[in-house]
């Protein structure tokens, strides 16, 4: 069995809408070859899907389920509670852009009505959590628990930390000679 051939992560959401933060894990999940299972299912809408979810990833052999959600955010909690897999919880920011009205494009809570309903678990079921609209985050995180299985993807992720700490340094020697004020009408133009 191997992360390259057969999904060993799931990747769920409550609605459609919140599928624009949680590409963000895909894309992590995609750039170290990670195969993942993505699927929409509401611990409020669809309760009995939500239970037949856990059974299917335990059957399936996951390894790990990112579970985002906004609002009141029960998704990650109520999975948790239906399996033994870890699981990881993403607070989404709440997008209701699928109405004609813009007036609740965001939560009241700005993401931490969400964050708090995934963090504050209780006992006996818990869930990891990232912060708010951080599905990238999420997405590393798992990749971390498979490493601990598969050496190459170790490898790939000591990699990628090597890049990034590269990255800062060109960035960094690029604002040296050039100066903050050129280097953010630079990079930040609009």
């Amino acid at each position: 069995m191997t992360y390259l051939k057969k999904p060993l992560v799931g990747i769920i959401m409550g609605s459609s809408s919140d599928s624009k933060i949680m590409h963000s894990a895909a894309m992590i999940l995609d750039e170290f070859g990670i195969k993942h299972e993505d699927q929409i299912v509401s611990a409020h809408r669809t309760p009995t899907r939500l239970l037949d979810y856990a059974r299917h990833a335990e059957r399936e052999g996951f390894k790990v389920i990112i579970a985002g959600a906004g609002g009141s955010a029960h998704l990650p909690g109520m999975i948790a509670s239906h399996t033994v897999i870890p699981v990881i919880g993403v607070p989404i920011m709440v997008y209701n852009d699928k109405g004609q009205s813009d007036r609740f494009k965001v939560s009241a809570f700005g993401g931490l009505d969400s964050l708090l309903s995934i963090s504050e678990m209780p006992t006996g079921s818990p869930v990891a959590t990232v912060g708010v609209n951080k599905a990238a985050n999420a997405g590393l995180y798992a990749a971390k628990i498979l490493a601990n299985e598969f050496s190459d993807l170790r490898k790939k992720l000591k990699q990628y930390k090597e890049n990034q700490h590269k990255s800062v340094l060109r960035e960094s020697e690029e604002l040296k000679k050039v100066g903050l004020t050129r280097y953010t009408s630079k990079k930040f133009k609009k």
